[in-house]
């Protein structure tokens, strides 16, 4: 069973690709999920993360703060910059502009976590990395915002605050606490956890995508573009980002993915409460789809590596016996 349900959380790259493109096709068969849906399916997802850390992920940051402070560093520098950048530089509605760089700003998304696995890269250092920008996001993504958004339409930067609060924080220390008062529990649903992230995320995505599918349509190629542009520089600048500090191609590929992929749904939330109305939520649940593509297609490069390096060094080994 276990496998199966590990088996389908790995195609989550898939899901959200086939939950888009068929909410674009037919929006009615995914535009029930919203509203306080999305919030509470968010929350949800926020949750199921909580309960799968404990106190020794938190004392492992403090054996490994250089590699974790470079990829803190990385997130929630190069990507606001590029969502900045890439916004100014297309000629995107104002409100899109916004979402673009509102997405930038979120903490690394726990599907990061998933493709780590898939790419034979260092899980854990993603999870803490996962675990310390989202607990920082309650400040820092919309301080970001404010600052480099501002400019484009008024930002709420407290509401921001009180709203990544809720839908983040509170959900993370509840799935903390949950273990301590109700083991049984937890154990019960901790392999099912990633599953039903998953299939939220795909939810909330595809809810997003058909509510406004023909916005969509209509910008299509340069919202497309902007959105591809972000994540693919992002994970190529993580990458070279932690190659500048000289970690090993392990943990450079574990920056990569955690830079490039971000808590889009967090992203779709905050966008809907604080923009309604507009279309800044449709980056957003785009870019849930691009960084899951690209992101899993780097994974299967780097697991096909990983896998070619270790054959070579087992064939290697036998001829030197």
């Amino acid at each position: 069973m276990q496998r199966v349900l590990d088996w389908l959380t790995n195609l989550f790259p898939l899901w959200a690709l086939l939950g888009g493109a068929l909410a674009l096709v037919e929006p009615r068969w995914f535009t029930w999920f919203s509203g306080e849906f999305i919030v509470w399916g968010l929350a949800i997802i926020m949750l199921g993360m909580g309960i799968t850390l404990s106190v020794d992920d938190f004392k492992r940051v403090f054996k490994m703060p250089k590699a974790i402070a470079a990829g803190f560093l990385a997130q929630y520098s190069l990507m606001p910059f590029l969502g900045w950048a890439i916004a100014s530089a297309l000629p995107l509605e104002k409100h899109m502009a916004v979402g673009l760089i509102l997405v930038a700003c979120c903490p690394g998304g726990t599907a990061s976590n998933v493709v780590t696995f898939l790419a034979k890269a260092d899980v854990p250092l993603s999870v803490l990395m996962t675990m310390c920008s989202t607990f920082a996001a309650v400040v820092m993504t919309p301080l970001l915002t404010k600052f480099l958004a501002g400019a484009l339409v008024p930002v709420d930067a407290m509401g921001l605050f009180l709203s990544t609060v809720k839908v983040v924080l509170l959900p993370l220390v509840l799935g903390l606490a949950l273990p301590h008062f109700t083991p049984k529990l937890v154990t019960k649903v901790l392999p099912a956890a990633p599953l039903v992230s998953v299939v939220f995320i795909t939810l909330i995505v595809a809810s997003v995508i058909g509510q406004n599918a023909k916005p969509i349509r209509e910008s299509g190629g340069v919202l497309l573009l902007a959105v591809f542009l972000l994540h693919a520089c992002g994970f190529g600048l993580g990458y070279l980002f932690a190659k500048l500090f000289g970690y090993d191609k392990i943990v450079c590929r574990t920056i990569s993915i955690e830079v490039g992929m971000q808590n889009s749904g967090l992203g779709v939330v905050l966008a809907r409460k604080h923009f309604p109305d507009t279309l800044a939520p449709v980056p957003c649940a785009v870019s849930s789809v691009f960084h899951s593509v690209i992101g899993s297609l780097l994974a299967a490069w780097w697991r096909w590596q990983a896998e070619r390096e270790a054959a070579s060094k087992s064939g290697g080994g036998g001829q030197v016996a």
